[in-house]
């Protein structure tokens, strides 16, 4: 009978163990879990600003080379092998200004025209290569390419707007990806969130600069 009760005991003190390894695991799951759930949002965020910022550079540079495209040849461009080639081999001009009219030389009707034919300004145009300009540390060839991704190229077109107003043609341009490109890989929930978020705004569920149906200055969503 002795012998039974210490088998019995035996049996039990191993279940009760079993039990408790059991019950240790579910914790340690559990809070994992928990873990989980605090730290998901917080590194989707992280990653989400590290590849915006790198996606913000790369469009501002499209805008520059946009910018200086237009100086050069009155109009923007859709293509970006044109423009890749005109940062490569292009120049554009700039205006070095040296002195200034005065108060009162203005007051006495001095003109910039006659301030230049005596030589109490200056203005000196100087041509500047493209590349050197804007791609000092980036090669002109990755301009068309969404950072942290596999190759995909940002959309850009290009074309005019009439004003309502005064009937004048504006050249205007647009480069844009949208999260579900440079966002690919993190956690899909997070980003169908910005993509709901924008949408409800009425806004682009992305990052873009310039804008085909209006004239914005060549603003980024961004700013």
């Amino acid at each position: 009978m002795r012998n039974t009760e210490i088998k019995e005991n035996y049996k039990t003190d191993k279940m009760k163990t079993a039990l408790q390894i059991i019950l240790l695991f579910v914790i340690i799951g559990l809070g994992w879990l928990v873990y989980q759930s605090v730290q998901e949002p917080i590194i989707f965020q992280e990653k989400y600003d590290q590849r915006k910022a790198a996606v913000v550079e790369r469009l501002k540079l499209i805008r520059e080379a946009q910018v200086a495209f237009k100086a050069t040849n009155e109009r923007y461009t859709g293509s970006f092998d044109t423009l890749v080639t005109f940062v490569k081999t292009g120049v554009y001009k700039i205006t070095k200004n040296e002195g200034s009219l005065t108060d009162s030389m203005l007051n006495a009707g001095m003109t910039e025209k006659e301030a230049l034919k005596r030589g109490i300004i200056k203005r000196d145009t100087i041509y500047v290569s493209v590349k050197d300009s804007l791609c000092k540390t980036i090669d002109p060839d990755s301009i068309p390419y969404v950072p942290f991704t596999n190759g995909a190229k940002f959309e850009m077109g290009a074309g005019t707007i009439t004003a309502t107003s005064s009937k004048l043609v504006i050249p205007v341009f647009e480069a844009k990806v949208p999260n579900k490109v440079f966002l690919q890989g993190l956690e899909e929930q997070y980003r169908i969130n910005l993509d709901d978020e924008a949408k409800q705004l009425f806004r682009y569920p992305g990052l873009k600069v310039g804008a085909l149906d209006e004239a914005n200055n060549n603003a980024g969503n961004w700013e």
